[in-house]
C-alpha cells in the first residue's frame, strides 16, 4: 500500500507490504502530538458526516479527512465539518489516502457493511486505530478476522453500538448485573420503522459524480441498478444484513450484555417480505428467538413498515427477572415491580458524544482494554444479527457450539462466509 494504486488498480492489486510498514507509526504521532491531540479520517458520509462532526466536538481531537466514491455527497459532507471545525477537512474519494497519511491515527468507518471488516482490517494493518460502524461485518467469518487483526497489531478498535457509553444505559444494565429485578432470564426486544418500498431497479448507467466500481470494493461485480445506492443495499444480500443488522443490532447488543451471556446454542427465525412487492430481499417484518446456556433467552421482533414495535415505541427490550422487570429504550429505562406496576424511570443521552469520548481516550492511554465496547463484544453482538438471517434465508432451526459456529447444517454454513471480488480474499487473511 505504500504506492497508491488508481481506481481500476484498487480492485485487483492492493498491497500490504506499505501498510504493514507504517505500523506504529500511528502511535508515534499521537504520543507526539501537542494536547495528546488525535487526527481522524472519517469515511463514508451519510452516517459519517454526523460522525465527523461529533469527533470534532471532542477535545484535542481533528478530522483531517472525509472520504466518500460520491463526489457530491464528499462536497456536501466538507461544508458541513469545515462548520464545526477549526480547520477544514480535505476530501477524498479512496480511503487509502486516508491509510497512507502517517499524521492519522485513526479512522471512522461508516462505509456501506460490505465494506466494514475489509476497511477496518486494512486500517489495522495500516497501523492505524478504528471505530467502525455496526455492524461490524458482513458476514461472520470475516468478522472473526477483523477481531484477529485488531488483535494481532494491537490496535483499538470499537464498534459504533454507542449506547455502550450512554451513562443511563449503563446504569440500567448494571443494576440489572446487580439484581435489582432479582435473576433476570429473559429480555424481549424490538424494533420498528415505517419504510417505504424500494421498488423495481433496472440497470443504468453509473452516474458521473459515483464510483461505483470502488463503491463495490470487496464485493463480486454487479451491474448499476438505479434503486441501490445510496441506501437501499441495506435490503439486498450482496451488501446489507437487513433491519436485523442495521438497527436490530443495537437493542440485541444491549440484551446480550444485560444477560450476560456470548454465543447462542439455538437460533430460530420466522418473517418473510410482506408489505411490498418490490426488490427487497430482507424480511420487513421478523422474528428472531435465541436460546442461551444457563436459562436465558432473546426474542427480537423487526418491523420495517410498521410502528410502533411490541413494546408501545420503536426501539427497546424489556428484561424479565424473578422480582419484577425493566424496559431499556433508546435512551431511559423504567423499572416494574412484580405487580407490573412501574416503580422507578431515569432518562439520558443515547451516548454519541461519550462513545467517541471512550474511543480516543483509550487511543491516547494505549488501552484497548479501557473501551466500553471492544470489537470482540461488538462482533459477538452483529454474530447475533447473521446467525438470525441465516435461519431466515435457510428456514432452518440453528445449533450452534460454543462459539457461535453452525452445527449439522450444511446450507446454513455456507452463508457463514462470502465470495468476495478477485485479490480481496487474501487481503483478509494476510
Amino acid at each position: 500500500m505504500a504506492t497508491f494504486l488508481n481506481r481500476r488498480q484498487f480492485l485487483g492489486r492492493i498491497t500490504a507490504g506499505g501498510a504493514l510498514a507504517m505500523a506504529g507509526i500511528s502511535a508515534k504521532s499521537q504520543a507526539e502530538s501537542p494536547g495528546n491531540r488525535v487526527v481522524l479520517g472519517v469515511a463514508g458520509m451519510s452516517r459519517g458526516r454526523s460522525l465527523a462532526e461529533t469527533f470534532s466536538r471532542q477535545q484535542n481531537c481533528a478530522v483531517k479527512y472525509v472520504c466518500d466514491t460520491d463526489a457530491n455527497r464528499l462536497d456536501a459532507a466538507v461544508e458541513v465539518v469545515a462548520a464545526v471545525s477549526d480547520s477544514p477537512p480535505r476530501g477524498v474519494g479512496d480511503l487509502r489516502r486516508m491509510l497512507d497519511d502517517p499524521e492519522v491515527d485513526a479512522v471512522v468507518l461508516a462505509l456501506p457493511v460490505h465494506w466494514h471488516a475489509p476497511a477496518a482490517i486494512m486500517a489495522c494493518e495500516a497501523g492505524k486505530h478504528v471505530y467502525v460502524e455496526k455492524p461490524c461485518c458482513h458476514n461472520p467469518w470475516e468478522g472473526e478476522r477483523l477481531v484477529e487483526a485488531a488483535r494481532r497489531h494491537d490496535r483499538v478498535v470499537q464498534m459504533g453500538n454507542q449506547r455502550r457509553s450512554s451513562a443511563v444505559i449503563r446504569e440500567a444494565v448494571q443494576r440489572l448485573h446487580d439484581g435489582d429485578i432479582g435473576r433476570v432470564y429473559y429480555a424481549r426486544s424490538w424494533y420498528a420503522n415505517q419504510r417505504g418500498s424500494i421498488g423495481h431497479g433496472r440497470e443504468a448507467t453509473v452516474p458521473n459524480h459515483l464510483d461505483y466500481e470502488l463503491w463495490q470494493g470487496p464485493a463480486p461485480r454487479r451491474p448499476y441498478r438505479d434503486n441501490v445506492i445510496h441506501y437501499n443495499w441495506h435490503w439486498l444480500w450482496h451488501w446489507g444484513s437487513g433491519e436485523l443488522g442495521n438497527n436490530g443490532v443495537h437493542i440485541l447488543d444491549i440484551c446480550r450484555w444485560a444477560l450476560d451471556v456470548d454465543y447462542p446454542k439455538r437460533v430460530n427465525s420466522a418473517g418473510g417480505r410482506y408489505r411490498f412487492d418490490d426488490d427487497q430481499e430482507t424480511p420487513d417484518t421478523h422474528m428472531v428467538s435465541y436460546d442461551f446456556a444457563g436459562g436465558k433467552s432473546i426474542s427480537y421482533e423487526g418491523l420495517s413498515c410498521n410502528v410502533p414495535g411490541a413494546g408501545g415505541t420503536s426501539f427497546g427490550a424489556t428484561f424479565y427477572g424473578e422480582d419484577g422487570s425493566m424496559t431499556i429504550g433508546s435512551r431511559d429505562y423504567l423499572i416494574r415491580d412484580s405487580q407490573g406496576d412501574v416503580v422507578e424511570q431515569r432518562d439520558g443521552s443515547i451516548g454519541d458524544d461519550e462513545h467517541a469520548s471512550n474511543f480516543l481516550d483509550a487511543i491516547r492511554n494505549e488501552q484497548p482494554d479501557a473501551l466500553h465496547s471492544q470489537i470482540q463484544e461488538g462482533y459477538r453482538s452483529t454474530l447475533l444479527c447473521h446467525l438470525g438471517n441465516i435461519a431466515h434465508r435457510t428456514g432452518h432451526s440453528l445449533r450452534c457450539d460454543g462459539q457461535g459456529h453452525i452445527l449439522d447444517a450444511p446450507e446454513a454454513q455456507a452463508l457463514w462466509k462470502r465470495e468476495y471480488a478477485d485479490g480481496w480474499e487474501s487481503i483478509l487473511t494476510q
